[in-house]
C-alpha cells in the first residue's frame, strides 16, 4: 500500500503536469545548491524547477496522460514545469547549460507532444511570442498600406487615362 506522503507527492506532480504547457526533464548531477537557485531564477516567473524522484514522477506523468517521457527517468532528474511561454524557459535552460555543462537537457513534452533535447534547443532559438506577434502585426500593417496605395492609384490612373483620351479627342476634333 502506498504511503500517504508518496501519494500526495504523486498527486501534486500529476497536477503540475496537467497545468503546465510544457515540461523539460534535466539531469542536474554536479550542480551546487547556489547554481540550482540561479537556474530557477533564469527560467522566469512562468516556470517552476523541481528536483523529483524518478519513480514518483513517472507515475505522475502516466496519470497525467504523458507516457512518452518514461525512458528519460534515469539518473538524478529535475523537471521544469512551464506554465507560460515555453520559449523563454527553453532559452533560460539553454543559456544556463552553456555556462554550466553539468546541466544536461534530457527531453520534454510540449502540449502533449514529446520533444528531444535537440528540439528543445531549437525551441530556445525561436524568438519570444511577443516578438513574433509584433512582427506579424508589422507585416499586416505593411500589407494594408500597400493595398491602400494600390486602391488610391487605380482611380488616379483612370482619371489620367480619361484626361489623355479627352485631350487626344480634342486634338483630333480640332484638326478637322
Amino acid at each position: 500500500m502506498a504511503r500517504p506522503d508518496k501519494a500526495a507527492a504523486v498527486a501534486e506532480l500529476t497536477e503540475q503536469f496537467r497545468n503546465s504547457n510544457a515540461a523539460v526533464l534535466t539531469e542536474y548531477r554536479g550542480l551546487t545548491v547556489a547554481q540550482l537557485k540561479t537556474l530557477r531564477r533564469s527560467l522566469g516567473e512562468n516556470a517552476q524547477y523541481a528536483v523529483v524522484k524518478n519513480t514518483l514522477t513517472k507515475i505522475a506523468a502516466n496519470e497525467a496522460g504523458i507516457t512518452t517521457l518514461d525512458d528519460l527517468f534515469n539518473g538524478p532528474t529535475a523537471v521544469a514545469f512551464v506554465t507560460g511561454d515555453p520559449v523563454e524557459s527553453a532559452k533560460g535552460l539553454r543559456d544556463f547549460a552553456k555556462d554550466n555543462p553539468n546541466l544536461v537537457i534530457k527531453g520534454g513534452v510540449l502540449d502533449g507532444k514529446a520533444l528531444s533535447a535537440d528540439e528543445i534547443k531549437k525551441l530556445a532559438d525561436l524568438e519570444s511570442r511577443e516578438v513574433l506577434l509584433s512582427k506579424l502585426a508589422g507585416a499586416f500593417k505593411g500589407k494594408q498600406s500597400q493595398a491602400a496605395q494600390l486602391f488610391q492609384a487605380l482611380p488616379s490612373k483612370l482619371v489620367r487615362t480619361v484626361d489623355a483620351l479627352r485631350a487626344k479627342r480634342d486634338e483630333q476634333g480640332g484638326a478637322e
